[in-house]
């Protein structure tokens, strides 16, 4: 369908990713609004069914993070209701959400991912995983990065230094999701890699993100001033181009489409490590897609565009 269109921004909804999905579906809504689309915003809420019925949108732009946005939950809705939508399939956001799926899909497609075990709250609970820490610790080495399983922005990730650090950081992950994960903390520089397309995707440039910090956390993220992100990335040639193709083959292997954004690190020996996709990376002023499409030429509005020409139902 060319020409202006009738848009449904889904924002917001109940995850913890509420008050970043928030400031997202604004941008977009203020793009579609300049390139002539008519703009519906809608807080997905539990009237999100009647509403979107009554609204009867040409095409929802899904702009909400976390759990229920990303995870394939909305996606499987706009399905049930024959709405064609932006972003990734079902199936691609639901493997794309969950950390340990996605890192064993990596890991068969011959991806680097940093090594990792994961484990659910029951084994803690009825197995005695904690007892088990001993040897992670061992087999993993400190430091170790402790994640929940299903959760975007660097929710609940904890960098666990010392082995006294390591109970507490399971129960800070585990306060975020019932699933966990202990990483190995690969120290290097933070790059990621916003992709474009469906049937031809294209790798924008990577940006980097250098922190006054040391870890790349949700208030890092988030915070005007505290990390400033440079784009395009400082990489010899070869390494600019091993990152892009290293995020192609990730947005491959997960069956991604619309858009998404890779996030790895570089080690010191120029090793490329991937820790995760987003399938519907941020939009906020202070996001790194913004930044990746000005590096490549691209406005904001433009990428919003492209992302909504390949909407479609399904995928």
């Amino acid at each position: 369908m060319s020409g202006p269109r009738r848009v449904a921004v889904l924002k917001g909804g109940r995850s913890m990713e509420r008050e970043v999905s928030l400031r997202s579906g604004a941008n977009v809504e203020a793009a579609l609004r300049r390139l002539g689309h008519e703009v519906i915003p809608v807080d997905a809420d539990p009237s999100l069914v009647r509403t979107l019925r009554a609204e009867r949108p040409d095409v929802v732009f899904v702009a909400m993070h976390g759990k229920g946005g990303e995870d394939g939950t909305v996606q499987e809705l706009l399905e049930i209701l024959d709405i064609p939508y932006t972003g990734s399939g079902v199936q691609a956001c639901a493997r794309a959400m969950d950390k340990v799926m996605a890192k064993a899909v990596f890991a068969n497609a011959g991806i680097a991912t940093p090594p990792a075990f994961a484990f659910g709250e029951s084994a803690f609970r009825e197995l005695g995983a904690a007892d088990a820490l001993m040897e992670i610790e061992t087999r993993l080495g400190l430091p170790l990065v402790v994640k929940p399983a299903k959760q975007g922005s660097a929710l609940g990730i904890t960098v666990a230094r010392e082995p006294n650090d390591v109970p507490r950081a399971l129960m800070t992950a585990l306060s975020f999701d019932d699933h966990v994960l202990l990483e190995r903390f690969v120290r290097g520089r933070e790059i990621a890699v916003t992709v474009l397309g469906t049937d031809d995707p294209e790798a924008l440039p990577a940006v980097e993100a250098v922190l006054s910090g040391d870890f790349y956390d949700f208030e890092a993220r988030y915070t005007p001033g505290m990390t400033e992100l440079v784009a395009p990335a400082d990489l010899r040639p070869e390494l600019a181009d091993e990152v892009a193709q290293t995020a192609l083959a990730c947005y491959a292997a997960l069956g991604c489409r619309g858009f998404g954004r890779v996030d790895m690190i570089v080690d010191a020996d120029e090793q490329v490590w991937v820790l995760e996709i987003n399938p519907i990376p941020g939009m906020t002023d202070t996001s790194l897609l913004p930044k990746a499409a000005t590096a490549a030429g691209l406005s904001f509005d433009e990428v919003i565009e492209r992302v909504l020409a390949d909407a479609s139902l399904g995928g």
